[in-house]
């Protein structure tokens, strides 16, 4: 299984990520990951992500904005 992130503006519109991830082996080694830059992502110009599993979405968006 790879485990693989999706990164979006606010309007829909693919972005390359500020920090190039990997395929991840597990959801929770990619979850650790997106927890440690998210801030990186957000500044480089990511609104939201997706969380893919071998291609097949399994959750999203997700906002990396702070709540408020």
């Amino acid at each position: 299984m790879a485990w693989t992130w999706r990164f979006e503006k606010s309007d829909g519109t693919e972005v390359q990520p500020a920090v190039e991830p990997e395929e991840f082996s597990t959801q929770g080694d990619a979850e650790s990951w997106i927890g440690e830059v998210w801030r990186d992502l957000l500044e480089g110009g990511a609104d939201h992500v997706f969380l893919y599993e071998d291609g097949s979405r399994v959750y999203g968006p997700m906002s990396l904005h702070a709540e408020s």
